[in-house]
């Protein structure tokens, strides 16, 4: 059974960090693992991605150098360290395996967790 659950999120300041936690269970280490956003009325967008085969990593540019995706492959966390946030940054996070991570896209298996709310605000 496939297990997602997401913490770290909260409320801060712009240009404050936080550090998202993704605790998985249940598929194979082999599969990419991404981070991906969503807003009320929008939708959900990739962020970050790795590919647990390698450890490369890609960002999209809107969080490129400040957004950090890494994973504990023995804890089976994923984790975002996410720095100098802005307003825009505001939704709700998802961790999410994935086919693959690449510049070109990051598609999802299709299992969700509940997400973690940051909320970015003065």
């Amino acid at each position: 059974q496939v297990q997602l659950v997401e913490s770290g999120g909260g409320l801060v300041r712009p240009g404050e960090s936080l550090r998202l936690s993704c605790a998985t269970s249940g598929f194979s280490l082999d599969y990419a693992m991404g981070w991906y956003r969503q807003v009320p009325g929008k939708a959900r967008e990739r962020v970050s991605c790795i590919n647990n085969r390698d450890g490369s990593t890609y960002s999209v540019d809107s969080v490129k150098n400040r957004f950090f995706i890494s994973r504990d492959i023995a804890k089976g966390t994923l984790y975002l360290q996410m720095n100098d946030l802005k307003p825009e940054d505001t939704a709700v996070y998802h961790c999410a395996p994935a086919y693959y991570c690449s510049e070109t896209g990051t598609p999802p298996l299709g299992y969700w967790g509940q997400g973690t709310q940051v909320t970015v605000s003065s």
